[in-house]
């Protein structure tokens, strides 16, 4: 039987990072919660431990995992090209249920799976699952379920699934969101919803179009200040040219 770390309390989350974080490092995997729904984490440069991922969810590496970060700040070490407006929806939508489809870094050393050069990435807004991204680093992390099965909205859930083919479980209580994040591609020059999920698509294309808007409005303003103004006459410049 895998351990469960009760992590409702600050004493008992502290208990588990300092059990659970060097594992992690280490390959193992663990079930934690987060806003939507509970996941199942592995070390993002771990090959072995994102195969172990993949294999105890029953997928195969046609299904790459989402990468969750602990701050939007570490994006540019992750993509590259990143969209100004998908920038938009990060300081809109991170911490949050939302995952960025991006051009992943090509000097970056780990194997996702089949992802033809991308990294779906999110910020959670769960402070559990920030605690553990802290200590460990980016992760590898899917919906803590056998694919083909619903979602685990709580720890027993997980467990129920997933058994001992996960080492560590930390129990945050039941899921306050339900439903799965919604994913954008930000690879090309506008934003495809690939799965719409707790944000819906009109909320996704009313960032964009907002950030669009107000760009233009700068543009304006920016080319306003910067049109010259009628030239004053020389008075020499006549006599000079002559």
């Amino acid at each position: 039987m895998s351990p469960v770390f009760d992590c409702t309390t600050a004493e008992g989350l502290a208990d588990a990072l300092s059990k659970v974080a060097g594992g992690v490092r280490d390959g193992q995997l663990v079930v934690l919660p987060t806003d939507t729904v509970y996941g199942i984490g592995a070390d993002a440069f771990s090959v072995e431990a994102v195969a172990s991922l993949l294999a105890a969810k029953g997928r195969g590496r046609e299904m790459p995992p989402p990468v969750l970060i602990a701050d939007a700040r570490v994006i540019d070490g992750l993509a590259t090209d990143v969209p100004d407006w998908a920038q938009a929806l990060v300081e809109r939508w991170w911490p949050g249920p939302l995952t960025l489809v991006l051009r992943a870094q090509p000097s970056l050393m780990w194997d996702l799976g089949e992802t033809d050069g991308t990294v779906a990435l999110r910020v959670p807004d769960d402070a559990i699952a920030r605690a553990i991204l802290n200590e460990v680093g980016p992760m590898a992390v899917s919906s803590a379920n056998r694919t083909g099965n619903p979602a685990s909205r709580t720890v027993v859930e997980a467990a129920a699934q997933l058994g001992t083919s996960v080492t560590f479980y930390l129990d945050g209580g039941p899921s306050r969101g339900g439903l799965a994040s919604t994913i954008v591609d930000c690879t090309g020059e506008e934003p495809i919803i690939l799965r719409e999920g707790a944000l819906g698509a009109d909320e996704i294309r009313e960032v964009v179009e907002a950030f669009r808007s107000q760009r233009v409005t700068t543009d304006r303003q920016t080319d306003a200040l910067e049109l010259p103004g009628e030239p004053h006459p020389d008075p020499t410049a006549e006599d000079t040219q002559r």
